[in-house]
């Protein structure tokens, strides 16, 4: 490393640590972004955004050491002892940005949820914890909850998902459950109960006309994992190391499993502008659309993700990016534009890292003439002390 790089690492290393306030899962409204929040995109392409952030930072700890046989003594010494730890420490390091922008589209239908600490929980209660019995994994930690709603035919099933589904999923995940009930079936079953009671309330509720709906892609993260329920064609996918993984398979229609169950209940595909139930909907699963059941379901699918010390970033996105980025694409940017702010980034500078890649992955999506709003969600999952390591 030389001197310059020196500089840079030091200069972050500087950043003071600010932690997250822990809360229960009951959060309040006013920590919830949704398409009412937002500046519209102009004709020019200029974009609002809104940046939420926090950091943090656990010391290493210091034990007494065995007796040395070497010494001429019987006096003890204090070392650095490297114990087992959670990936995410007490998960306050991570830092996130995001947009939402309308785009070219004449309505907004798109929102953003972003809840720092909807849960606080120990590690080990969460489940999937990568050290079990250590002192972090005993420690009440924040898990955060990220989400981005695509709506169509209208805002009101999206913006009502961003208000609503972190506090039904949050409420069934603390319902009493069988003995021995592992904890990734808790999970699944949370977030299936919960889009189903989310699509249940939008009906009892009167909250919209039965043909609008919305995709629903949703980001559990503890400590160690990251749990991802996915409802429709936005996706999510993770940037580890040089790697770029999916995390999310889009539930399209002609999809082979989703073509076989549409048809099965006597729907039927029609490729009008590509594949739609019934010509209508080029999604096969979402949240509301209830003109269509049985063949458009708002049963998610659920996948888990153990983090390790390789994971650059998180990213959500709705189909105005999709649509005009491939996964790769999506991936190589993040990583590139995540280390050069990181290495580049001063104590006066407000913008994160992670607030950069949104900005600059909207203005790709719209530079590349996407025709849909464009909402992206970035988390950075590198700590301050990993990104020391990792420079």
């Amino acid at each position: 490393m030389d001197s310059t790089e020196d500089e840079q690492l030091e200069r972050v290393n500087s950043l003071p640590d600010v932690e997250l306030a822990s809360s229960s899962s009951s959060v309040s409204l006013s920590s919830v972004i949704t398409s009412e929040d937002y500046r519209s995109a102009t004709s020019s392409g200029e974009v609002s955004r809104t940046t939420t952030s926090s950091s943090g930072e656990i010391r290493a700890l210091l034990v007494p050491s065995l007796v040395d046989p070497a010494l001429s003594t019987a006096e003890e010494v204090r070392v650095a002892v490297a114990r087992p730890k959670c990936v995410g420490r007490n998960n306050k390091g991570v830092t996130w940005g995001f947009t939402s922008v309308i785009g070219r589209r004449r309505e907004m239908e798109d929102a953003v949820a972003v809840i720092p600490s909807f849960m606080s929980r120990t590690c080990d209660h969460v489940g999937g914890c990568t050290a079990p019995g250590s002192r972090s994994s005993a420690e009440i930690s924040p898990v955060h909850f990220f989400g981005v709603y695509d709506g169509h035919g209208g805002n009101q099933v999206a913006k009502f998902c961003a208000e609503r589904m972190h506090e039904v999923i949050a409420q069934e995940w603390d319902r009493e459950t069988i003995d021995g009930y592992e904890w990734r079936r808790r999970w699944e079953a949370a977030f299936s109960i919960g889009f189903e009671r989310a699509d249940n309330e939008l009906m009892a509720e009167s909250v919209a006309p039965e043909m609008v709906g919305s995709t629903a892609v949703v980001a559990v993260l503890s400590g160690c994992q990251i749990i991802i329920s996915n409802c429709g064609d936005s996706r999510a996918l993770l940037c580890r190391g040089t790697e770029t993984i999916p995390l999310t398979v889009d539930q399209k229609p002609d999809r082979e499993d989703e073509l076989k169950r549409i048809e099965g209940d006597g729907g039927k595909v029609i490729n009008w502008n590509g594949a739609r139930v019934f010509g209508v909907l080029a999604m096969s699963r979402a949240i509301g659309d209830r003109y269509l059941r049985p063949w458009i379901i708002p049963v998610p699918e659920v996948t888990f993700m153990t983090r390790t010390d390789e994971d650059e970033c998180l990213i959500l996105a709705s189909d105005g990016l999709w649509d005009v980025m491939t996964n790769d694409e999506v991936g190589e940017v993040a990583r590139h534009h995540l280390r050069r702010r990181r290495r580049s980034i001063s104590t006066l500078d407000d913008v994160s890292p992670a607030q950069v890649v949104a900005d600059y992955l909207t203005e790709i999506a719209y530079g590349r003439n996407s025709s849909d709003n464009i909402s992206i969600v970035v988390v950075d999952l590198k700590t301050k002390r990993k990104r020391q390591q990792r420079l």
